[in-house]
């Protein structure tokens, strides 16, 4: 039986993903998801329209999380401002960045 997948979605910020409140509550959301026996995680980034280098190391952390409590993490459909940011920084080969919804539930 395959595991169950959880699915985070960033509310729409004008601020983007950095040191707002979407950032503690993501990270709350995987560690109470981790702790549930969740392993499977897709975040969608299609809402985020700018990342800075806290809202780096929030997706970082949380990808680090997930696979060492023997998860999967899969993040798609970055804006191509957030994509190229994190290409900038070459954290985009660790994140395993996804076009869409379809292709990040095929690579579990």
């Amino acid at each position: 039986m395959p595991e169950a997948t959880a699915f985070f979605q960033f509310p729409g910020e004008k601020s983007g993903l950095g040191t707002g409140e979407s950032l503690h509550v993501f990270r709350d959301e995987i560690n109470e998801l981790l702790n549930a026996g969740v392993k499977n995680f897709a975040i969608n980034l299609a809402e985020v329209p700018y990342v800075d280098s806290s809202g780096i190391g929030a997706l970082v952390g949380a990808h680090t999380s997930i696979e060492a409590a023997g998860g999967k993490c899969k993040f798609f459909a970055a804006p191509p401002r957030v994509t190229r940011v994190l290409e900038i920084v070459r954290v985009n080969e660790v994140l395993h960045l996804l076009k869409d919804e379809m292709t990040a539930l095929a690579a579990f």
